[in-house]
């Protein structure tokens, strides 16, 4: 029995011909606690300091927040946390979820559409957190966030749609921020097109 998607706006019709765009932290997976909790590790580990940072479940936690929340780190500390809260990451990964709502989307068009994951994530983590739930072999082509482009925020819709190059008139877009919703209308996407997660 096929199981209702229930997002909180209508999905306009899927034609074969459409391109399903899905971005992967909040859309398709939550990841949000398993990245508090490496952040919250990686600052313990580099200050020796126990942290007292609690979750927020309505925001993810950033680089912005780290600076905010533990004042008075040297550059240094602040890059090599950075570095461990990506190695901690791993430790974390059962504290990771599919979203069944775009899982089921993804999951029943993956075989008769092309899908493209566009995520601002790096490689590796995204590689790891899509093998970790069995969804690395559901997708066409899969755009991650450049090596170059760490430090520089660049529109993934844009960036996929220029590699790809293909019109943005069959794009469909599921994605949970707003600034990246932003993106994909600046990138030309139509916005009955992007479903807001």
């Amino acid at each position: 029995m096929e199981q209702i998607i229930e997002t909180n706006q209508n999905i306009p019709i899927i034609t074969a011909n459409k391109v399903l765009f899905f971005d992967m932290d909040g859309t398709l997976i939550d990841t949000n606690f398993a990245n508090f909790l490496s952040y919250k590790k990686a600052i313990e580990s580099v200050t020796k300091i126990d942290s007292t940072l609690i979750y927020n479940t309505d925001k993810r936690f950033n680089r912005s927040d780290l600076k905010n929340s533990v004042p008075n780190l040297s550059e240094t500390e602040y890059q090599k946390i950075i570095q461990e809260k990506e190695n901690y990451y791993l430790d974390f990964l059962p504290q990771t979820k599919l979203i069944p709502k775009t899982v089921n989307i993804l999951y029943r068009y993956a075989k008769t559409n092309k899908t493209v994951l566009v995520t601002n994530c790096r490689e590796d983590r995204a590689l790891i957190t899509l093998n970790y739930h069995a969804l690395n072999k559901t997708f066409s082509y899969i755009f991650y966030r450049e090596k170059i482009d760490y430090e520089n925020r660049i529109n993934k819709y844009t960036n996929a749609i220029n590699h790809l190059k293909i019109s943005t008139e069959s794009i469909i877009v599921f994605e949970n921020e707003q600034l990246e919703i932003d993106d994909a209308l600046k990138a030309g996407i139509n916005e009955l097109n992007i479903i807001k997660i």
